[in-house]
């Protein structure tokens, strides 16, 4: 009976790959601790802290958290918390569902019907001029065009479709969603495309063969394996509208409510234990999101 040996040297080797990978992996694991673990973990402290109108007060209550949800178990109406929800969740949906579509479209337009590899650059580098840009400036450059005394309601107005300017061009729900899918669309149609980009054209052929029609072969051959890049960008564009306040403070007026407008004004109150409660159900809830998309697909698997 022949016994099995190891090498001295593949033993002795362990230790150094081992050392080694945890060298490697260091840098990155102390920016992420310092950034976001660190950051994470005082919000959730500061959460459970007292204050008055001058000053924090560590102590370990849950008033902070009763505040939050304060008359939603009390009456049949929806309280302020959930009423502020639902319409986060309601920008949400439309800026997701536009946004994909927006996306799908271009990604693959860009991906299947433009043959030459300098022209797909050229244009997808086109797709992210936006970022060259700030937010604010390009949130501020739709104002004088959906003024009441603005471009597009002078248009209207010297066309004759209408008698007088339209006000819910600006300042208003249409404006938020506009501005959304003004910025946010970009984040859907990168990883979109690179699904599509790694899709193997052998399979649409195989498809067109088979006698499928242009429309069986996008949602059988082409959506399916565009799942990747939709979960991923649809989680991009879902975290980002459920915290953002700027755009919905800027587009709207001021007079919109948001989660995250919410937790801006509360800040700016000095109500750091109450806006800490509030970015922490916010958070929550947005790994409840998260964690449902990605049961839709192994994202690990499948990049």
């Amino acid at each position: 009976m022949r016994s099995t040996h190891t090498p001295p040297t593949a033993v002795s080797s362990r230790p150094a790959r081992t050392l080694a990978a945890w060298a490697q992996a260091l840098p990155l694991t102390t920016v992420f601790a310092l950034f976001f673990l660190i950051p994470l973990a005082l919000v959730l402290m500061v959460s459970f802290w007292d204050y008055s109108q001058y000053q924090l007060l560590p102590d370990f209550t849950f008033k902070n958290y009763v505040a939050v949800f304060e008359g939603c178990l009390s009456g049949p109406e929806l309280c302020t918390t959930l009423k502020t929800y639902l319409s986060t969740f309601k920008f949400c949906l439309l800026v997701w569902g536009l946004t994909l579509v927006i996306g799908f479209t271009v990604s693959y337009f860009l991906a299947f019907h433009v043959k030459s590899s300098s022209m797909q650059v050229i244009l997808f580098v086109l797709c992210t001029i936006p970022f060259w840009t700030s937010n604010v400036i390009r949130m501020i450059a739709w104002v004088p065009l959906l003024g009441r005394n603005g471009l597009v309601n002078g248009v209207l107005v010297s066309s004759g479709a209408v008698d007088e300017p339209v006000d819910w061009l600006l300042f208003s729900d249409f404006s938020v969603v506009l501005a959304f899918v003004h910025l946010f669309t970009t984040f859907m149609i990168v990883p979109i495309f690179n699904s599509m980009m790694r899709i193997d054209r052998s399979l649409i052929e195989a498809a067109n063969d088979s006698g499928a029609s242009d429309w069986q072969t996008l949602w059988n051959v082409i959506v399916p394996l565009c799942r990747t890049g939709i979960i991923i960008g649809s989680i991009f564009v879902i975290t980002i509208v459920m915290g953002d306040f700027v755009t919905i403070g800027v587009m709207g007026g001021q007079q919109i409510a948001s989660i995250g407008k919410i937790i801006q004004v509360q800040t700016s109150y000095l109500q750091f234990p109450l806006a800490a409660a509030n970015a922490v159900v916010l958070l929550a809830i947005v790994l409840m999101i998260i964690w449902a998309l990605t049961r839709m697909v192994d994202i690990r698997k499948e990049l």
